[in-house]
């Protein structure tokens, strides 16, 4: 499926059947996540994977009661990691095992740490969460190319999804996205005009 039938596929889906989706094509979701272009390269987010029942029935009366949380296959919690200077040393690491000299990335790295460095612990978050909506792009459209549906949420109490998840201190919950298999139906889009939007 070319990307122009992928972006006009995709629909938040309100609620799903049930099914469980074949690890197979979660874990091909999970690839096309993963390559997510990040700021830096930083990658400054985790995904929180759930799948029990339990668990997504503790946190459906957290997320304003929306059947997508409880009929989903997999419900992702995308977090944001405010450990920006944990991440560098993490990245640093990565690349000399990648190939790289310490030597030839070292004006690189400092640069990562002087911005780092440079973010107060609420500017660290908001950075890190302008991350996570990139990753949840590729979550989006993986899911439609891969033959199943999605759902980008924002209702939820993110700081009661951190004690029921149990969440790191550094993670905050920022976005959900609930995968499976549509029990609705889209409706048609409806968007502004190129008009309003570009100029």
């Amino acid at each position: 499926m070319k990307l122009k039938q992928l972006v006009m596929k995709r629909y938040a889906t309100k609620e799903f059947d049930g099914k469980v989706i074949p690890q197979d094509k979660v874990n091909e979701l999970f690839e096309l996540i993963r390559m997510a272009p990040t700021s830096f390269n930083i990658q400054p987010w985790k995904v929180k994977v759930v799948t029990d029942k339990m668990t997504k029935e503790k946190l459906f009366p957290v997320s304003w009661n929306q059947k997508q949380i409880t009929t989903c296959s997999h419900l992702l919690v995308f977090c944001a990691d405010n450990d920006i200077l944990g991440l560098v040393d993490k990245l640093e690491k990565e690349m000399i095992a990648a190939g790289a000299s310490p030597e030839s990335i070292k004006g690189y790295v400092q640069m990562m740490r002087d911005f780092a460095k440079g973010l107060t612990p609420d500017q660290a978050l908001v950075w890190a969460q302008k991350q996570v909506y990139i990753a949840l792009e590729n979550a989006m459209l993986g899911a439609t190319a891969l033959g199943f549906d999605s759902c980008p949420m924002e209702g939820f109490n993110s700081a009661e999804y951190h004690k029921i998840l149990k969440l790191p201190k550094n993670l905050v919950a920022s976005v959900l996205c609930p995968i499976g298999y549509a029990a609705d139906k889209p409706l048609p889009k409806l968007r502004f005009k190129k008009e309003d939007l570009f100029f």
